[in-house]
């Protein structure tokens, strides 16, 4: 049943069951094969089709919150089962868009598991910390990207959506201001590519990666910022079609965890596995 609902799970965060699939190693029609068989097990309809997507039907959307439950129970289970006394060091690469939003659960199941492995948190954009465990300045990373690169592997589909703040009219302003990343930043250039498309004019009102500045100015309705679904504070408004703004691509958050990797950094990847295998952020 548990194999049933990570298929189950797989498809409510890709919107179909090829990219399910593709996500879990398995062929589509397995896949399509295990949600028939959980729908049969259930006596219920899970999904409905809404153009090219798969949406949840009622008695999915009841399945879902138990369906992750159940699911990080049975991984944090078998990673508590498996996981040996490792002590040493960890570098953990975070991009600074997700840190807030997934890691701080996973560091503290971590912290509990393994109470003797010092874990180092390097916070840069996703193009940073790539190169860093190219040259060895981490162990494993967590990015943000379009695609998923060699030796990597993707944990979450993800929408970027425009932000503003609650009851705001900085989406309305021209030119529209904007809060974005570094020029490392990944979102950076899809923004203003979109924005590009549709001819809208815009200004620059923060150009940094790190949270706070681009939370100030969306809160202060000095900007809009282009951020993942999954990693919206609930004091922030996702904008809809009214605010006229050009639709964002999806992202990919994907794990990068190269072969030879200490025991301890190889049970820190499995608990970034368990999270987002087993969790969805709640809104």
């Amino acid at each position: 049943m548990i194999d049933l609902l990570r298929t189950f799970l797989a498809v409510v965060d890709s919107g179909g069951v090829t990219s399910a699939a593709s996500v879990l190693n398995m062929s589509q029609a397995a896949a399509s094969q295990q949600i028939k068989r959980l729908e049969e097990a259930l006596d219920s309809r899970l999904f409905e089709r809404a153009g090219r997507r798969l949406v949840l039907a009622p008695a999915g959307e009841r399945l879902e919150a138990q369906a992750r439950r159940l699911v990080a129970q049975s991984d944090e289970l078998v990673t508590a089962m498996r996981a040996a006394p490792f002590e040493g060091e960890v570098r953990f690469g975070v991009p600074y868009d997700i840190i807030g939003s997934f890691v701080p659960s996973i560091l503290r199941r971590f912290a509990k598991a393994q109470p003797k492995v010092q874990v180092s948190l390097v916070c840069e954009d996703s193009k940073i910390v790539l190169q860093q465990l190219r040259s060895g300045g981490v162990d494993l990373t967590l990015t943000t990207e379009t695609e998923c690169g060699r030796q990597g592997e993707t944990l979450r589909t993800d929408r970027l959506v425009w932000v503003g703040a609650p009851g705001g009219d900085a989406y309305a302003k021209t030119p529209l201001p904007v809060s974005l990343g570094a020029p490392s930043c990944t979102f950076r250039p899809v923004a203003i590519e979109a924005l590009g498309k549709v001819r809208r004019d815009w200004r620059a009102v923060c150009e940094v990666s790190r949270m706070e500045p681009v939370h100030a100015a969306l809160e202060a309705d000095l900007a809009v910022a282009p951020l993942l679904r999954s990693s919206v504070p609930e004091r922030f408004e996702i904008l809809g079609r009214e605010a006229r703004l050009p639709s964002l691509p999806e992202f990919r958050i994907n794990l990068y965890a190269p072969p030879g990797l200490s025991p301890a950094a190889r049970d820190l990847a499995d608990h970034v596995r368990a999270s987002f295998s087993g969790r969805q952020k709640e809104k």
